[in-house]
């Protein structure tokens, strides 16, 4: 019965720490990807007249701001892998 108790246990546990990890992941690649808008954003916004340029940088800064949440998410998530 104690090995089945602890073979339970260590199933749940290791269950637990695998979401956490696929969680920290995902939202690491979702900063790359919001980082990487964000550089495409300012390119266009400096190859382009004027009136463009200002919707190119607000984009930039959207995206900007995203990638900032995004990496937040994935640190929180790390800090709960294991706990």
């Amino acid at each position: 019965m104690k090995k089945l108790f602890l073979a339970t246990a260590i199933l749940f546990s290791t269950a637990a720490a695998f979401a956490q990890t696929g969680t920290a992941i995902k939202e690491t690649g979702k900063a790359t990807v919001e980082t990487t808008k964000q550089a495409k954003e300012n390119v266009e916004g400096a190859a382009t007249a004027e009136p463009k340029k200002t919707i190119h940088k607000a984009r930039a800064k959207a995206h900007k701001m995203s990638a900032r949440q995004h990496r937040a998410n994935a640190k929180a998530a790390a800090k709960e892998i294991g706990k």
